[in-house]
């Protein structure tokens, strides 16, 4: 308890020290961030096949600091996820001066790979020993921060997918989202699957060995067809995902322009499944989300938003409703 309670005080007098030198706030923010201190941290988690993005909050609410790590989506293992989770937490917590203590944290997370009900009950299980935990799958905490809690639909774009619509009743659905490689239309692992394939029939002599395609072959490190197997055969979900730069840089290629189109219409089959009646307001979210607007259907452009916050924002939401909770 000694080396806990040195480790707290170091915390406060290094913040001290640090306002004492800049002398930019005023005493009674001293006494706030002091106080800070001795209360709960809120954590909102963003967890995805490509990264980790972790918001920091005092139990208040009001947000501290920002972290990212390594890929925490179920589907790349429960012992990865949390160690990047964790290394997301220490870089947020770093990042203001302070040492971070599971014990002291709410975490909220919005994860992709929840769905999988074992993959869920691993998760929790090796769950470490925070103050509190809540956990839902990225695409409601995508819908929280996108519409701030408000009815909307989301699509969130990046190295999976999924969308989710809160109705004006308070119903809320998913659509998409099944997971790589069969599911998650539109996405970056979905278009990656798709653009290796204009490589390997380049090689083959199929088609021409175009600039698009040396360009898909000199990213993976592929010479000849053998090279290439290796690549197919070692590559997940966050590697056909990269591909996606490639796919962009050449995307006047005809091959890039059928699929990057391909991917437009199947984020308008998702909306229309999730809002029939076409009346709300449509925020596209994750990385892919700016790049793909200019690929989905014109009659969406009326309802196009731009997200209010992200997942970790939504998710730091959840964080916040737990610790209310607990009083």
């Amino acid at each position: 308890m000694a080396v806990a309670g040195f480790a707290v005080a170091s915390d406060i007098w290094c913040i001290v020290r640090q306002i004492r030198a800049c002398q930019s706030l005023p005493s009674i923010e001293l006494k706030r961030i002091v106080q800070m201190n001795q209360d709960l941290f809120l954590i909102g988690v963003d967890g995805g096949g490509t990264g980790t993005r972790v918001v920091l909050a005092d139990a208040t609410g009001h947000e501290l600091a920002q972290g990212t790590a390594g890929p925490s989506g179920l589907g790349l293992g429960v012992e990865r996820a949390w160690q990047s989770i964790g290394a997301a937490c220490n870089d947020a917590f770093q990042r203001v001066g302070l040492t971070f203590d599971w014990s002291r944290c709410v975490l909220g997370c919005g994860l992709a790979g929840v769905h999988n009900r074992d993959w869920l009950a691993a998760f929790l299980a090796a769950k470490p020993a925070a103050a509190g935990l809540v956990v839902k799958d990225d695409g409601y905490t995508t819908l929280l921060g996108a519409h701030d809690g408000a009815p909307g639909v989301i699509v969130a774009l990046g190295t999976g997918s999924i969308a989710a619509v809160l109705t004006p009743d308070g119903l809320d659905r998913q659509a998409s989202g099944y997971g790589f490689p069969s599911g998650d239309e539109a996405s970056g692992a979905w278009l990656g699957v798709r653009a290796i394939p204009h490589a390997q029939q380049a090689l083959d002599g199929r088609v021409p060995r175009d600039a698009f395609a040396q360009a898909l072959c000199d990213f993976v490190g592929a010479q000849d067809r053998d090279s290439l197997v290796v690549w197919l055969c070692a590559a997940n979900q966050t590697a056909y995902a990269s591909l996606t730069r490639v796919l962009f840089e050449h995307r006047d290629h005809p091959f890039a322009k059928r699929l990057l189109n391909d991917a437009g219409n199947e984020i308008a089959k998702i909306i229309d499944g999730l809002d029939p009646g076409a009346t709300l307001p449509i925020a596209l979210c994750g990385g892919l989300g700016e790049p793909l607007r200019a690929y989905v259907p014109k009659r969406f452009e009326t309802r196009l938003r731009a997200p209010l916050s992200d997942s970790a924002h939504g998710a730091l939401q959840l964080a916040k409703r737990e610790a209310a909770k607990a009083g």
